[in-house]
């Protein structure tokens, strides 16, 4: 295993590599006096030379754990030991048939098998994907291994509570936009590291698209604007959580728009699943965003000095 191949979370721009290889080698006859216990060993050597690169290929391959996405079978890669392996490298490691542990929001969701990952093909050749044997009700990420990636479960909190909404709001105006009208989609408390700390998580969308925009109140996103976003608009998840006696506010992901912008096409985010993907025990946010012409899936390591992006998928036109 080349160490550069298996590394710390980084950001998308800078995934993963891993890979090994095996040699094999003969020994032949020394002296002609012991043909037939010389060329026994020599045999059982050949055997042996043989078997051990296979043995060793197997054990490399149940120790990598591949994480797909259940909605679009999408291949996100892998993890081992603790670190994260990008989907081309991965892929290598992963059998026609897997068995992966599938998991929504709040519980775990069943059990299926997936196929060997295959290129999508046009329009996202590079985007790795998988065919399912089902996909489980409510199911979000399918990951092949034995440790419990929800050790912790989420609870999905009342989206109306002021001190949230302000949060937003404070937020918003923090990057220019000057009279925010605040929409949160989803609050999700939940312990991410084990310290006995909740975070708090929070989903707020506002693009202006129905008479409902000025409430401050739950609503639902049906889906993302085709045209360019108006002054105020918004999609962001963001992350609250104490840090040295203070609390925190951090953007995980997403786009405020204080002015309007001809040249974009706007993303919805919304968080999916939080997760323990790697096995450390932590539990990563996995953030689904989209455009009209395309969506990403994206997992996120959140540590209390930084958040970074770990492995994603994507396609679109």
């Amino acid at each position: 295993m080349n160490p550069a191949d298996l590394i710390t979370p980084i950001p998308c721009s800078a995934l993963f590599r891993h890979g090994r290889q095996a040699n094999n080698s003969r020994q032949k006859a020394a002296a002609q006096v012991e043909t037939h216990f010389v060329n026994i060993k020599t045999a059982a050597r050949v055997l042996f030379g043989f078997f051990a690169p296979l043995s060793a290929a197997i054990v490399n391959a149940a120790d990598v754990h591949p994480i797909i996405e259940i909605e679009t079978g999408y291949f996100f890669g892998a993890t081992k030991d603790g670190k994260w392996i990008k989907p081309e490298q991965a892929a290598k490691s992963t059998g026609k048939k897997t068995t992966y542990q599938v998991y929504g929001l709040t519980k775990q969701a069943g059990q299926i098998t997936a196929g060997k990952p295959k290129s999508v093909d046009e329009p996202c050749p590079e985007t790795l994907m998988v065919s399912l044997s089902s996909k489980p009700k409510d199911g979000v990420i399918g990951l092949a291994a034995a440790w419990n990636a929800l050790p912790r479960t989420p609870v999905i909190a009342d989206a109306t509570q002021s001190i949230y909404v302000e949060a937003v709001r404070d937020f918003l105006k923090e990057r220019g936009v000057t009279d925010p009208k605040v929409r949160i989609t989803r609050i999700l408390r939940v312990d991410l590291d084990g310290d006995g700390e909740e975070e708090v998580l929070i989903s707020a969308t506002n693009y202006f698209t129905d008479e409902k925009s000025n409430d401050s109140s739950a609503a639902p996103f049906p889906g993302a604007p085709i045209h360019a976003p108006q002054p105020g608009s918004y999609s962001i998840v963001m992350l609250r959580r104490v840090v040295d006696g203070n609390v925190k506010t951090k953007l995980v992901a997403g786009e405020v728009y204080a002015k309007p912008d001809e040249s974009v096409a706007p993303n919805v985010y919304n968080l999916a699943a939080v997760l323990d993907l790697n096995g450390d025990g932590k539990l990563e946010l996995i953030i689904h965003s989209f455009y009209y012409e395309g969506g990403q899936t994206t997992i996120y390591s959140c540590e209390p000095d930084k958040i970074e992006a770990a492995l994603s998928v994507e396609c679109g036109a």
